[in-house]
């Protein structure tokens, strides 16, 4: 009878167990805009300064971030380079495992030489990538990017007005994050640990 009994009580233990909930993976609590399970920013197919076609695909197994601008841009794109630097020093070894790209929004100007003296300048592993006026519209509408002309006193000397965010992605080319300019290294630095662990 008591065998009976402590069987009973373990079918009724193991029947319990059934109905519990799995735990849930823990929710990764981001210091930027979380993006996860976004639609958009896919991929790409664009040319690096080095004159290699590049995609998403070439980067996996890395955190990528990925910054629209243009080489003669006055302000947020060199500051934003210049964070970015700053990150990856702060990440340590672990900025091996991360991918800075620079997307030129102005293919009339931004040479793949100019593209090769500038974004190296800020970090010799950054790449900047470079497509023709219809790749770079492309592009721009795949990942949600609003860039304008904006006329200078002469055909040359325009500025453009841009999305100067950066969209970081995970290991697996999943968007992920997005970054706000002017928020500093400390929300980046402490996101993309998160997504390296």
């Amino acid at each position: 009878m008591k065998k009976v009994l402590a069987l009973a009580l373990i079918a009724v233990s193991l029947l319990a167990a059934c109905g519990e909930k799995k735990a849930e993976a823990p929710k990764l609590a981001f210091q930027s805009t979380d993006l996860t399970g976004a639609s958009f920013a896919k991929d790409f197919s664009l040319t690096d300064h080095n004159g290699k076609p590049r995609t998403m695909a070439d980067f996996k197994g890395k955190v990528v971030v990925m910054f629209f601008g243009y080489t003669q841009c006055p302000d947020v794109c060199p500051t934003t380079m210049a964070e970015m630097s700053e990150v990856m020093k702060q990440l340590g070894p672990q900025a091996e495992q991360v991918q800075v790209l620079f997307v030129t929004v102005d293919p009339e100007r931004d040479t793949q030489q100019l593209l090769a003296e500038y974004v190296p300048a800020f970090d010799k592993r950054f790449l900047g990538l470079w497509g023709t006026p219809e790749q770079t519209a492309a592009v721009g509408k795949e990942f949600k990017v609003v860039y304008n002309k904006v006329p200078g006193s002469t055909k040359e000397s325009y500025s453009i007005d841009h999305t100067a965010a950066s969209y970081v992605f995970d290991k697996d080319g999943k968007l992920r994050l997005l970054l706000r300019p002017g928020q500093g290294t400390g929300p980046a630095v402490h996101d993309i640990k998160l997504l390296l662990s």
